[in-house]
């Protein structure tokens, strides 16, 4: 084939998506590596964006240290529960293709700073990091596991509330939960909860809010109803900032607001301040 008739070689082309991260909020381009260096935060706006559970524990725990625990407590469908886009069971095993965890928290012993703790992430992806039986129970054992060994229990939460398709079930996870960290304070032992955006619905109004220290990452939603159904409810417009870690904080609901870059650190200092690690 002569050169003038032979089809040009398509260029090689790197998918932009490889290099580059949009920020939600702001719209910025910040390269891949950056982004994911400074644990998703955009460096433009300061806009906290998600992270799965793996990489919030990556994020906290020492390296190496995370030994996951009731890695085989799964969801179940007690309802037998379908709608028109589809069987309970089949959204579930979806969600554990996507995510590679088989519910929406992981729990493990770690060391954090060299302080032995119970860690536990909550991760969004995973059906809105809804609160199911498996939820409910991997934060049992959780809380369990720390106190049998006598050590802090931390959680981060993301989630949207209550997983419906379990009906009561799901709902009695609230009671369950805060029960179980009811026993470590009547063992003199820290919980610490950290929120993250979002943290709504049924476990806002449980485990998210009961801790002995509750703090948020800057600009945290956080709440129980949306804010469309409070307006429509109490006939009122509700300020900007509504739901907003900010003003939970302002109104005395927080404890403390931390910059993601700064969690560990804070952690690890609040921790050795409220007990004997050292």
């Amino acid at each position: 084939m002569a050169w003038f008739t032979k089809a040009p070689e398509a260029p090689l082309r790197v998918p932009a998506e490889a290099i580059w991260c949009i920020c939600k909020k702001c719209k910025a381009y910040i390269p891949r590596d950056e982004y994911i260096a400074a644990h998703k935060v955009c460096p433009h706006c300061g806009y906290n964006g998600r992270l799965s559970a793996r990489e919030r524990i990556a994020q906290l725990a020492d390296e190496g240290s995370f030994r996951e625990i009731a890695a085989d407590v799964i969801a179940h469908d007690p309802l037998k529960f379908e709608d028109a886009s589809g069987s309970y069971v089949a959204k579930v095993t979806a969600a554990r293709e996507k995510t590679k965890i088989g519910e929406s928290v992981v729990v493990g012993h770690a060391t954090l700073d060299s302080i032995p703790v119970v860690l536990g992430a909550m991760d969004f992806a995973f059906m809105g990091g809804s609160l199911g039986s498996g939820t409910g129970e991997r934060i049992l054992q959780a809380a369990e596991a720390a106190r049998k060994a006598r050590c802090p229990l931390i959680l981060c939460t993301a989630s949207g509330g209550a997983r419906m398709q379990e009906g009561i079930i799901s709902l009695m996870q609230m009671a369950k939960t805060c029960a179980a960290i009811q026993r470590l304070r009547d063992e003199g032992l820290l919980y610490i909860s950290v929120m993250t955006d979002p943290t709504t619905g049924g476990v806002s109004a449980s485990y998210a809010m009961v801790g002995d220290l509750n703090i948020a990452e800057p600009k945290t939603l956080i709440g129980f109803a949306g804010r469309r159904v409070i307006e429509t409810t109490i006939k009122q417009k509700l300020p900007p900032e509504f739901q907003t870690s900010e003003y939970l904080l302002e109104h005395g609901f927080l404890d403390k607001i931390v910059a993601r870059k700064d969690l560990k650190a804070f952690l690890a200092k609040t921790i050795r301040l409220l007990t004997a690690a050292k």
